[in-house]
């Protein structure tokens, strides 16, 4: 009975070596590869600039309400109440102004956010599908970035990194 557990323990062990080493797996370098596609850099730049454009108007009414709330300290002793109330009101009203602006903007669900995702995803897309292609034609069953912020991978050997050829595939042969 030990016999035939024990040849029955080995075949199941030796099907599972089996299966386990016939699996390939490959890793890239997401930010290697996107630091070679000119699409990227061009993008970039773009958003940049629209950030700093973004953000100088933002600056603009924080500096206007900066102004009034200096003038409304200077003119304080002269104010009635009924005029402090009012000037303090409008202080307010612009400083909601430039948080509101600075939420549309850069908020979660803001302009550049939407601005950024309409611009990555075709970028995006194109290396999925190259991925994906030398994925099956070299029967990978896993390519693993290996430039994410999770950092699971330890080491992994350069002879499986196929960001050059995922750069070949999308045309920006190094």
């Amino acid at each position: 009975m030990k016999r035939v557990f024990l040849i029955l323990s080995m075949v199941l062990f030796c099907s599972l070596a089996t299966t386990t080493m016939a699996q390939k797996f490959a890793f890239i370098d997401m930010e290697y590869i996107l630091k070679n596609i000119p699409a990227y850099e061009m993008t970039n730049e773009q958003l940049s600039q629209l950030s700093e454009k973004w953000q100088g108007e933002v600056e603009v009414l924080q500096q206007e309400a900066q102004n009034m709330y200096k003038t409304y300290q200077s003119e304080l002793v002269f104010l009635s109440a009924e005029m402090q109330s009012k000037r303090e009101e409008e202080i307010i009203k612009k400083e909601q102004e430039a948080q509101e602006l600075k939420r549309k903007y850069f908020g979660v669900e803001g302009e550049l956010y939407k601005k950024r995702e309409s611009l990555m995803k075709p970028i995006q897309d194109e290396i999925y599908e190259a991925v994906k292609a030398i994925s099956e034609d070299k029967g990978y069953q896993a390519v693993v970035d290996r430039a994410s912020t999770m950092r699971s991978v330890i080491y992994a050997s350069p002879k499986i990194d196929i960001s050059n050829e995922v750069l070949a595939k999308l045309g920006y042969s190094k």
